[in-house]
């Protein structure tokens, strides 16, 4: 069975990865060298690494079923689920763990509506979903770190916490919203009891907070082009995977 879509005709990699063909070749380089390459023992693969790469980028930009997804691709369904678990793993960001001691971070939670209720919880937005707390470098944009997904009913505070986002940036400083009172990270100032509104010079600290706050919203919502971070159908890990790889692909879209 013939594929529609393939990585030789470079005209397929932009509206289904995100990235430039440049882009999309140092990171099959990458992945090549990371032990993503033709499997040693056991059944071949039926695609080449640069087509299986695209595979899982199109089904995290899309969310098409894969009875929709693998004819695209000219393989079964069972042969692209098997691509999908094997190499999305592999493509998952891994969080930087040293820091300059001038490095300011900001994190913020996002909750991503998941089919898997074993894992997830109904949350504000009246679905269930999990809470993801991402860390960005307020310099670069980049994402340094992802926790692991906790259930969406947990506030920001206890996520940061539970999901392990919190150990894995130490002491550097970090700056958040007020959802994050008691954790000792850099959040807005408040209004004192009895008093009407904030002094002045609060009032400049809070928007100059919010204006650089907000890099993290426009994070965001380049991961959530993805349209697999709006209804994942994945299982078990399969959303933290998902998380991370598509947070790998949004850094290397920045860095080039």
């Amino acid at each position: 069975m013939a594929g529609v879509i393939t990585a030789s005709e470079p005209s397929w990699i932009a509206p289904f990865t995100g990235l430039s063909p440049r882009q999309f070749t140092k990171l099959v380089t990458a992945l090549r060298r990371e032990g993503a390459g033709p499997v040693s023992r056991g059944r071949p693969w039926s695609l080449p690494l640069e087509d299986r790469f695209l595979l899982v980028a199109a089904y995290w930009r899309t969310n098409l079923t894969l009875r929709q997804l693998a004819p695209l691709f000219g393989v079964s369904k069972s042969a692209a689920d098997r691509i999908i678990a094997h190499l999305g793993p592999l493509l998952a960001l891994r969080p930087r763990t040293r820091f300059r001691k001038d490095t300011v971070l900001i994190v913020d939670g996002t909750l991503i509506p998941t089919r898997d209720h074993t894992i997830a919880e109904q949350s504000k937005n009246y679905r269930y979903s999990t809470n993801h707390q991402v860390v960005i470098d307020a310099d670069t944009r980049l994402v340094v770190a992802v926790g692991r997904p906790v259930p969406g009913n947990r506030n920001d505070c206890k996520a940061w916490e539970l999901s392990g986002a919190k150990d894995a940036i130490g002491r550097t400083t970090v700056i958040a919203d007020g959802g994050y009172r008691g954790t000792g990270l850099i959040i807005p100032h408040r209004r004192d009891p009895g008093r009407a509104e904030l002094p002045s010079w609060k009032e400049e600290h809070n928007a100059s907070h919010r204006k650089v706050r907000a890099r993290v919203e426009h994070a965001f919502a380049r991961m959530k082009s993805r349209k697999i971070l709006r209804d994942c159908r994945l299982k078990g890990n399969g959303v933290h995977h998902a998380m991370l790889g598509i947070a790998r692909l949004h850094n290397v879209t920045i860095t080039g």
